[in-house]
């Protein structure tokens, strides 16, 4: 079963996710005796040999943004035909990105993949896609994506939601309805509850 949640439903999704080769041993980074755990801003995410050795295959596809960089040429047709979505990690800074995309709204798609839970930038990286950068088609929330989050994530901007893979897709879509009328104003509500009602 799917656990892609999208318009409100469970759908199927229809985007192979392209994923770079894992060459030679990864290096573990540790910080005060742990491992950590996320990347920092700045930090490579994959190396130039990966880049280069990564396959994109035909249909629509998400491609990590360092991958799209490095192959925007070829993959310009594609793009322009809604084949190809973009990926982009909360520790890539969107200035960064949108320095490089002349036009997001020619992405059917654009994914933010979150690698902890805990990491916040997700939702300050939708909400500026959705209010600074004015990006209009599916915003997806993808990686360690849980119920309690979803409906900040709607907040935020994103309209659709791939749930970790050892969790409940059905029990998550629930949480799109957690709160019937929010307070503040965001990006789904510009208003906030107290300019909605009339007293």
């Amino acid at each position: 079963m799917s656990n892609l949640i999208k318009d409100n439903a469970i759908v199927a999704d229809e985007w192979t996710r392209v994923t770079p080769p894992v060459l030679g041993e990864e290096t573990v980074r540790k910080q005060a005796g742990k491992v950590v755990l996320f990347k920092l801003t700045g930090e490579e995410t994959f190396t130039a040999e990966q880049i280069a050795a990564t396959q994109i295959p035909e249909g629509k596809v998400l491609v990590p943004f360092t991958v799209w960089q490095a192959n925007k040429d070829k993959l310009a047709s594609r793009v322009a035909q809604g084949e190809v979505g973009l990926l982009i990690a909360t520790h890539e800074a969107i200035e960064d990105v949108m320095a490089e995309v002349k036009d997001i709204n020619a992405f059917a798609l654009v994914a933010v993949y979150v690698e902890r839970f805990a990491d916040g930038r997700i939702f300050s990286i939708g909400n500026l896609l959705r209010t600074r950068y004015g990006f209009k088609n599916e915003l997806r929330a993808i990686g360690d994506v849980l119920r309690d989050q979803l409906f900040f994530l709607k907040r935020s901007g994103f309209n659709s939601y791939l749930i970790r893979a050892d969790r409940n897709a059905q029990e998550a879509l629930h949480s799109l309805k957690d709160f019937s009328e929010p307070y503040q104003g965001a990006v789904d509500i510009a208003q906030p509850a107290w300019r909605r009602t009339n007293r």
